[in-house]
């Protein structure tokens, strides 16, 4: 069984992958949730990121209903010790943002949810330039002297915010981040100049990337424009397909070989190759359907050669946007 990866400084430990919850509450409901879940931990998974704004954007929904799902699964198979749980704020359309009272509420509201005393790990989910900075660090570090959540996390910030917040917690005497979650995926590789892996390198923060399938594209799923039309696409095909220029042929041509000579599908190769990134502890992956989850976990177990992971990043060239 491939081995736990140690999440910053932090007592947390981890297996190589996490199970995005976005979907839960959006394109999968309770049954399949439970389905996915279940799968996943049975598979080996132990590690589920969610936020409390999932899903406020699909109509009739409000937020939260990816953590109430979760919680409602926690309570019904009793397995919360042995997973590790990450949630995020900021996002929730009635706790926006990161002031300090918003936080310590947005928490007690996920706390609830999720059914559970603690959450392992705690993001700020997107940058709050309205709030003061030292606010929000002190808000975090607060939870944890609380025992609220284990460890901190930052989402979606710039290396700079990310430099001056660790700045601002030293000078303050409070909990340090562990955990960094930026979009990053062998189509969309800006982490890598952007300062972000820099950053994360010198503050020893362990990095868990979201779209780690660019939305599907680096799964093969779609390789004609036609397949964004088909019955059973994701929400997400519409921005997926937009990967399908010649470099995301060449990068698919490129997995395709590597896929073949291992034996295995083209989204464990995708994110096989994420894993085995510098600074990386795991990808974050998340599943439709128990069908979907093979492939995700086994890249847990696929060790890329030099030669593979080169081939894929020269196929994959310089980073472009979507």
């Amino acid at each position: 069984m491939s081995k736990s990866v140690r999440i910053g400084q932090s007592e947390l430990a981890v297996a190589p992958l996490s199970l995005g919850a976005n979907v839960f509450g959006w394109t999968a409901d309770r049954d399949a949730s439970f389905a996915v879940l279940d799968g996943f931990v049975a598979g080996g998974g132990d590690f589920v990121d969610s936020a409390d704004g999932y899903s406020a954007w699909v109509p009739g929904n409000s937020g939260g209903e990816s953590e109430t799902i979760i919680g409602e699964w926690l309570a019904a198979r009793g397995s919360r010790d042995g997973l590790t749980i990450a949630t995020k704020v900021s996002t929730h359309p009635e706790y926006p943002g990161l002031a300090a009272e918003n936080v310590r509420a947005a928490a007690e509201a996920s706390l609830g949810r999720l059914q559970t005393d603690r959450i392992d790990l705690y993001y700020a989910h997107f940058d709050d330039a309205e709030t003061p900075l030292e606010e929000t660090v002190a808000a975090f570090s607060g939870l944890v002297d609380a025992g609220k959540i284990r460890a901190i996390g930052v989402s979606n910030y710039s290396a700079d915010r990310i430099a001056e917040w660790f700045q601002i917690a030293r000078a303050g005497g409070y909990h340090l981040p562990v955990a960094l979650q930026p979009h990053y995926n062998l189509l969309e590789r800006d982490f890598e100049t952007n300062g972000l892996r820099a950053v994360a390198e010198t503050e020893q923060l362990t990095v868990f990337p979201y779209f780690g399938l660019a939305k599907g594209f680096l799964a093969g799923k779609y390789r004609e424009q036609s397949a964004a039309q088909a019955a059973d696409a994701s929400p997400r095909a519409g921005q997926a397909i937009g990967y399908l220029d010649d470099r995301g042929r060449s990068v698919l041509a490129a997995l395709d070989a590597v896929a073949e000579r291992h034996g295995v599908e083209v989204a464990t190769v995708s994110l096989a190759w994420l894993r085995q990134q510098p600074t990386i502890g795991g990808p974050i992956a998340s599943a439709r359907s128990a069908e979907q989850l093979p492939a995700l976990l086994a890249s847990m177990e696929l060790d890329l050669s030099s030669a593979e992971l080169a081939s894929l990043t020269e196929a994959a060239g310089a980073p472009s946007k979507v």
